[in-house]
This record gives C-alpha cells, structure tokens and sequence, in this order.
C-alpha cells in the first residue's frame, strides 16, 4: 500500500464514522505569540479547547502538516541519525469536541489498525496513566477498562505523567491519554525481552504510532487543575511511522515517503543509500529538510535571520552542511530535489505545486549565500590553525564558527581530526548554553489567569460598521514581561481591530463618567480580540463606552485599501504570476510583497502608481460579503493567500475589479485614499519583491517637503529658468576646481618630498613635520623607499585638529625585523589613538594634537633601536 493510499485510507475511515474532513492549516502559524509552527493536529483546533469560539462540526479529521525543531526527541541537530524522527512530518488525527470520549476514541483507533490496516493485534500495547499523587489524580481506570475490551490485560501499561498526560503548556486544557505501541523486532529479539518491557525506552522498533487525548481539565496558572465543562478528544497518529509499519520496513526514511528523495540525493551524489552510515545519515538529513524549508515557504515563510525565518534558515544550512561535507556537493543541489517532491506530494498539498518555482529560486539563492558563507568560515578556521599552537581547538572560537558561521560542532570537529586536533567541547558548550539563557530571557512572559467579570461570553467584533461601542469587561488578566507590565482585557463586543492579517491593532481608550483607561494596542490571539492597557479600571464591573482613535484607523484603512489596489495594479503592469507574498499595513505606511523575478523598472512604477491613483479617482464603492460560501468566493475570482487559514466562510471585499478574501477593515470608497506614492521596491529573497508606500496626508507631507526642497534651491541658485541646468553647471564647475584642487597637492607634494629627499640623504631616519594631510605623500614617500631601502621616514601633521603619524620603512629595515603597523601602533598612544598598515608602511591617527612631538620620538627610537 502506498503512502497516499494510507493517508486516503485513513481519511474515509472517519468519514465513514461521521466525521467531518477538513484541510490542513498551513505549517507557519500567525495571531498565535505562542508558536510559530504548528507542531501538532491540534493547534487548528486551540480556538475551541481554549473555549474562544464553537466548533463547527462535532467531529473532525483530517492530516496536519507539523513542524518540529525543539522538544522530546527533536533536536535539530539529531534529526536523520535514528529512523523515525523529523522536522516536518505529517500527523494524521481525529477530534471530538463534547462528542464521543474515551469509549469510542479508543474503539475507532483499535478498530482502524487491526480491521483496516490489518496491524497484528499480538503486535500492539497500550498505556494508560498511572495517576499521580502529587497532583492528587488517580489511575486513569476508565481507560484502562475501556481498552480491557480490545486487548489482553497484560498488554495494558500504566505510564507516567511524563508520559501519559497531555498538556497544551504552562496552561490550558490538558488530560491523560493512551499511547499505542508497536513491536517490529523480530521473532528472535521478542523472545530475549518482551515487547511490555522495550515500551517508551527509545528502541527504533518499539515505538509509539498513535496518541489519544482525553481532553477534561483545564491547568491554572498557580498550578492547579479544574475539570472542563466540555470534554474533548484530541488524538494525533504519526504518518511517516505508520506507512513504516504497513510497508513492513524498519525505518521511516526506507518507506515511499523518503525514498524518491533519498534515491535522487544518491543518483546525484554519486553514492548507494545503505553502504555509508555517515552518507545514509547525510542523505537522510537533506531529504527531512528539503520538505521542512519547502512547505515553509509556499505557506509563506522566507528564510531569514529573525524568529521563524531564523528556524527555516537553519534547517536548510543543516542540509546544505551535510551535503558539503559527506556527499560531495560543492554547489547548490537542494534546490533541484524541490521537483520530485512536488510530484510525490503535490496533490495532496497544490500549494507546493502551485508555488513550485518561487520555492526553487529562494532555496536556490539561500544555498549559494551559504555556500559562500561556509567557504567564509573555512578560511577563519584555516587562519586560526596556523596562528595558534597547540592541539585544541578554543570552545569559545568553535561557538562563533557555528553562530556566525553556521557550522555544526560536528563540521568542525571532522576538520580538526583531520589536522590532528580536537575541540574544547566544555567551552562550546558553555557558549551554546549562554545563547540559550539569554534566548529564554528575552522571551520570557509570566501571564496569570483570566479573572472573570461577566461571565462567559462570546465576543463580537462591530468595528466594520462602528468606532464607538457600549461595552463591559468579560475577563482580563495581568502579562509580565522583561521589562513591562500590562492588562489584556476582553470586551463583550468591542470596535477595536485585533492585528491580524497585516493590519496593525487599533489604539483608543475605553472611559465613563468615572474615569478612562487608554488601549495601546489591540491583539488577536486564539480567536479573542485582546485590548492592551497600561492599568486596570478602578471598577471592572463598570460599563464603559469604548472609543477607537478614528484618525489612526482611517489612515490605516486607506493603506490597507491601498494594497488591494497595488496588488490589482502589478498583476496588470507584469503579469498574473504576481502573487501577495505577505503585508504590513499601519497608520503612516504599507508594505507589500509579492512575488516577481526582476527589479520593477522606473517606467514600471510610473505605470503601478498611475493605476493606483486612477482607481482612487474613480471613488469605487466597497463592495462587502461578511460571510460567503468559500467556494462561492473563488467562483467569483477571490484571490486567497497561501499560508492563510480559511474556513468554510469567509469575508469577501470588492473593489471593482479587485476581489480578495480579506477580515481587514476597509474604505468605504477608494476616493478616501486621496493619493497613493510608492517610495521604494526592493527585493527581499529569489523571486520576493517589497514594495513600500504611502498614502493620503502623508504624500501630501512628501510634495511639500519636495516642493520646500525645490523652492530653496531655486533661492540658493538665484531663481534660474532652468533649474536642472543651473545645477547641472555646478556640478561641472565643482568637477573642474576638484581636478585643478588635485593637481595642485600633487605638485605641493612633489615639491615637498623633493625637499625631504634632500634631507634623507643626510640621515638614515628621517622625522619631519608638515602642514597638511600626511596621506597626500603617500605615493611620494613610497618612490622614496624604493630608492633608498636601507632609510626610514617618519611625517607627522595635524589636519583639522587631528594629529596623524606615517612610517615608512625601506626594505633592509623591514628584512631586519622592523614593522611599520607595529610602530605607529605604539606610536599612536602618545595621541591617544592608533592605527596600523604594512610591515613597510603605516599610518596612525589620535585625538589630542599635543601628542604628536611624542608620537615622533617614540616612532623614532623604535626604530633606531636594536
């Protein structure tokens, strides 16, 4: 059975039990400060298990695309040494959200595996919890009965809370589950030890397949638990480990899921997959990562160096590192993997398909920048050898080699055995773990719990048609920080903006007869609208008239309106392969990304700010569909992003011929936006444009300063007729002085050294100083030390305030041991600066004037002395 087979498989199963099957949200997750990837089937799903919104249909399954780099057994830098974990993987699972519990959870997983997949019963064991005394909770006893059912009781084992209890994080929904486990050893080893017994000890063929989570407690923030008013089931089934198990391999990476990869990594390189382990392992590694970076990108995550960029850009060095080092490639080569991929896993993912070659043209330009980078690293490392005596490697030199440089530990360890050296592994580490500190550090948040005012209520958002709102306080909650403290408080209903989908959150303030409170900003987390505040109501039971800052918000919408135009614009002036790549919109600014393959040309930008600024006068009326059918929205020419979570509704907004699904806030027509100026395109990655722009008041505070700008210039000119040739003149004029101004220190300088040669031919160590720049001798004074090489010479000067000193030394000195860097270096003390050069010549400049007859002595004796 093949891969897709399995998957399918798996998916008309709970189809069949009734469940609703839905896509996967993409892997890069946004409005969520607490991930940045989805690494679980579940983060889809946060909104209803924290209680923020209803679910939609009762039951749920489907496969999630999840990305792993931290955590219980994935460490980036292990992924590719065992057989069965990764970066990207996907999880097959299905919920329950106050539906059916434990009882049938753990009948349709038995049912599926040992009906279905045919797995062999005598195979499997299951865990319960075991309970915990400290937390005062009991073996989970209605698991273990249910499972009683199924399979032999001694095939029944309690686990830890480690191990058995599953717990969103620091806070929030948690409960026991029950893991399932298979046996793949052979008849021979099953006899040495039992299967019971190889359970959760890291045996790569005695490994979990399936997760079942009873969702029934919610964990306070001081620790505590209270049981939820909803239960839920949340299970998760690892793919890759699954399609290992029917296909009857022993590792992951030797199902069809790898092997098309792994056997063009080996084609390309050269190698046979199996004969290497150090090769295997490479070639493991390039193929787990190659889909990790891949499906990152075409749900809309450059590689870069903050945050999840930051992640997606290590993964694929990962690779590239493994490349270089253990197959042999010297040149770009994850890039040409990206098509197999796509013909194994497009159908069921279209957006690798669709985005096929802007992921190919971003890998392509992030392994050349690396390569260069690694080649960088390389010659450091090389420099260092021959610098440094001994045999070890400085732990502190081979953490900058991997911060700076990319390098594994592993990487520089391999180049160090092969000068016969070895690496300070206690001082990398002590580096490794510093970063990680002052990582934990800077993010650290102490959130408390939600106080309740009003009960539980589901929030509205009224801002599309109001600013101003009645409203009371739901709950809120005090948020500690490194360096601040704050409220987030929730609104029954409220007109502020949570930022989401580009759009910056709104600001206001919320007041009554009493008193008011300023909102400095407002987020969207979970599906909450949160509003932001330096302090708390005196009296949180009030109500209160909550008031947005119209002139933010208006400012605001004309920007965001702006990049519906701006998209619409480019789409005609180069082609309908442009796509939004991603957005910023505020108050004062928009930025907008878009993929495209070369620089826009002047004419170019001319023609997009033409188009804009057309639709703008034409005053488009808004066209809005609060909640459409999605497929009714595509039919009628909706552009989605990819990367972006949509559900079966959506919100529509029509400008003419501009239609997108879009939750932002908009003009009410496109004449409020008064003007649109684009005020710079740069490229952002292989394929990636931005463009910046600006809107409204504030192009019009642009015209004025370039209209001040030109107004003073005509002044300063004398108000000629034409003003570009007036400055034109200037420019040629100032051309033609500089030129003659050149000319003249060139002959002052060979006049000057003309007198300094007849000096010279009175002493061997000439000291002399001169009116001027020093630098302007230099040419002169190295003909001199041509002619005389057994002659030193020493200027000194003080130009603008700033006392400088130049050695020069001839060749029979510098032979003789003397070096001219290592002079003015201590030479330049005395002026309380420094400098450096060649060992023949070298300048020093300083700070303090009255230092330089000093500066002259010393440079002198250290070069008279023996």
């Amino acid at each position: 059975m093949t891969s897709n087979e399995i998957r399918q498989k798996f998916l008309e199963f709970f189809q069949s039990k009734q469940h609703h099957i839905v896509p996967s949200a993409p892997m890069v997750i946004k409005n969520d400060p607490t991930l940045m990837f989805t690494n679980a089937g579940m983060n889809q799903f946060k909104d209803i298990f924290l209680g923020n919104a209803p679910a939609q249909y009762p039951r749920v399954a489907d496969s999630q695309k999840c990305l792993r780099v931290s955590g219980k057994h994935n460490d980036l830098e292990e992924v590719g040494h065992d057989t069965y974990h990764h970066t990207m993987f996907e999880m097959l699972g299905n919920w329950s959200f106050g539906d059916y519990f434990k009882e049938d959870a753990i009948a349709y997983a038995w049912e599926f595996l040992t009906e279905v997949m045919k797995i062999d019963k005598e195979n499997l064991y299951v865990t319960v919890f075991g309970g915990d005394p400290k937390e005062g909770l009991d073996k989970d006893m209605e698991a273990y009965n249910f499972w009683k059912r199924h399979i032999a009781e001694e095939r029944i084992l309690s686990g830890s809370k480690k191990d058995n209890f599953w717990e969103m994080g620091d806070q929030g929904p948690c409960g026991p589950c029950s893991e399932i486990h298979i046996d793949l050893r052979s008849d021979e080893e099953k006899q040495k030890i039992a299967g019971k017994d190889m359970v959760n000890k890291d045996h790569p063929q005695v490994i979990e397949i399936w997760n079942l989570v009873f969702m029934q407690y919610n964990r306070l923030a001081n620790g505590t638990l209270e049981p939820l008013k909803a239960k839920h089931i949340d299970t998760g089934m690892g793919f890759e480990r699954l399609c290992m198990v029917i296909q009857g391999k022993k590792s992951n990476y030797d199902t069809d899921v790898f092997q098309p990869l792994i056997q063009e990594l080996a084609t390309k390189s050269g190698n046979v997959y199996g004969q290497n382990e150090q090769n295997d392992i490479a070639m493991r590694v390039c193929a787990d990562h190659l889909r990790a970076v891949a499906f990152s990108i075409a749900d809309g995550q450059l590689p870069s160096n903050a945050k999840a960029g930051y992640v997606i850009r290590r993964i694929l060095r990962r690779a590239v590192r493994y490349g270089y080092t253990f197959l042999g490639f010297k040149e770009p080569f994850i890039n040409t993997l990206v098509p197999k991929l796509v013909s194994q896993m497009g159908m069921q993912f279209p957006e690798l398909a669709k985005q096929q070659d802007v992921i190919q043209r971003i890998i392509l330009e992030e392994e050349q920048s690396f390569l260069r980078t690694l080649s960088n690293g390389i010659v450091k490392f090389e420099n260092y050898i021959a610098k440094n005596s001994g045999n070890v490697i400085d732990g502190a030199f081979a953490f900058e080699l991997f911060d700076t440089y990319g390098f594994p530990i592993d990487l520089t360890q391999l180049m160090a055995a092969e000068k016969g050296w070895t690496v300070d592994m206690q001082g990398f580490q002590k580096g490794l773990d510093e970063q990680k500190q002052r990582s934990r550090n800077a993010a650290a948040v102490d959130t408390d719990d939600w106080v309740e005012v009003h009960g539980e209520q589901e929030e509205k958002f009224v801002g599309y048609d109001t600013l101003s709102a009645e409203i009371q306080i739901v709950k809120y909650r005090k948020v500690k920080t490194k360096d601040k403290e704050f409220f987030q408080l929730v609104f029954d209903q409220t007109p502020f903006y949570g930022e989401s989908g580009g759009q910056a959150g709104d600001k206001g303030l919320i007041f009554n007869d009493n008193e008011k409170v300023s909102i400095f900003d407002t987020k969207k987390e979970n599906n909450l609208i949160i509003h932001l505040a330096k302090e708390l109501p005196h009296d949180v039971s009030a109500s209160f008239t909550a008031q947005v800052d119209a002139a933010k918000r208006r400012n605001t919408e004309n920007n965001h309106t702006a990049t519906h135009l701006l998209h619409k614009a480019l789409r005609q002036v180069l082609g309908t392969h442009v796509e939004q790549k991603g957005s910023s919109v505020d108050d004062s600014r928009l930025r907008f990304d878009f993929s495209h393959f070369a620089k826009l040309t002047p004419e170019q930008i001319l023609e997009v700010e033409r188009l804009v600024n057309e639709d703008i006068r034409k005053n488009i009326p808004l066209e809005e569909h609060r909640s459409m059918p999605i497929a009714e929205a595509r039919n009628l020419g909706a552009m989605a992003l990819f990367g972006e979570k949509y559900g079966e509704f959506v919100r529509v907004v029509k400008y003419g011929d501009s239609v997108e699904f879009c939750g932002g806030t908009h003009v009410s027509a496109t004449g409020n936006i008064g003007s649109f100026k684009i005020v710079y395109e740069t490229a952002i990655a292989a394929g990636m444009r931005r463009i910046e722009a600006i809107t409204g008041r504030y192009v019009e505070q642009q015209y004025d300063e370039m209209q001040h700008q030109l107004e003073s210039l005509k002044e300063m000119l004398k108000a000629p007729k034409d003003l570009v040739a007036a400055i034109q003149k200037l420019i040629d004029e100032n051309a033609g002085l500089r030129t003659e101004i050149a000319d003249f220190h060139k002959k002052e300088a060979a006049a000057l050294c003309k007198n300094l040669e007849a000096k010279l031919s009175q002493t061997n160590v000439l000291v002399e100083k001169i009116d001027g720049d020093v630098n302007q001798l230099k040419d002169n004074l190295l003909d001199l030390r041509a002619k005389n090489p057994d002659k030193a010479i020493v200027i000194g000067s003080v130009a603008g305030g700033k006392p400088a000193v130049m050695v020069v030394l001839g060749q029979a000195l510098v032979d003789a041991g003397k070096n001219a860097s290592n002079i003015v270096r201590t030479a330049g003390k005395e002026m309380q600066g420094g400098g450096g050069g060649q060992p023949f010549f070298a300048t020093a400049g300083g700070k303090n004037p009255d230092g330089l007859n000093k500066a002259l002595e010393v440079a002198k004796q250290l070069i008279v002395e023996d």
